[in-house]
């Protein structure tokens, strides 16, 4: 497992705590040993100041991982919820691809036949399908490992046999009839 910023974040500051609370200690320790011998006011004054910047260093890192240490407990809790989440998303999936896989077939047995009663090559096919799935003629180049001024010219010939302006025209003619009548808001039912 990689650790993550606001783990490094946390271990880091821990150093440095650790190093504020001995540099703190060891201060103490020396100013201690310096008084017993008879030091100036002044040199107690520079130990105390550094003694009391060591304790506020001390005091804001361990406020700032504590602050890191709930972020992190944020995160998790976080991304257990987007996990579940996805999770759940791919379950009705599955089970939407489970309970329409007979209509799914058919559907697609459907557009097979419709393409081949418009002549199209195999080629041509297989670019209609992508325009149905939504690709863009990039992302179709792409991925038949063909030029984008080869898919552009496949697809207008996709749309000159079969009789359509466009992509729009060709997803109308299998979508169309499929998603049922829509009610306007004048025969809407109140």
């Amino acid at each position: 497992m990689t650790p993550t910023k606001g783990g490094r974040d946390l271990a880091s500051n821990l150093v440095l705590v650790a190093v504020a609370v001995v540099m703190t200690a060891l201060v103490t320790i020396d100013l201690v040993t310096d008084i017993r011998s008879g030091t100036t006011a002044f040199h107690v004054a520079i130990e105390l100041s550094v003694i009391a910047i060591g304790l506020v260093a001390t005091v804001r890192l361990a406020m700032r991982m504590r602050g890191l240490a709930q972020q992190m407990r944020d995160l998790r809790e976080h991304a257990l919820e987007l996990t579940a989440d996805l999770d759940a998303s791919r379950m009705d999936a599955a089970r939407w691809k489970r309970d329409a896989g007979a209509l799914i077939a058919g559907l697609s047995a459907a557009i097979d036949h419709q393409l081949d009663r418009w002549g199209l090559s195999p080629a041509e096919k297989d670019i209609a399908l992508l325009l149905l799935k939504g690709l863009s003629h990039k992302e179709i180049a792409a991925t038949r490992d063909v030029s984008e001024t080869t898919v552009r010219q496949q697809a207008r010939a996709i749309y000159r046999k079969a009789g359509l302006s466009g992509r729009n025209d060709l997803a109308a003619f299998f979508l169309e009839d499929l998603l049922g009548p829509t009610e306007t808001s004048s025969t809407a039912r109140p």
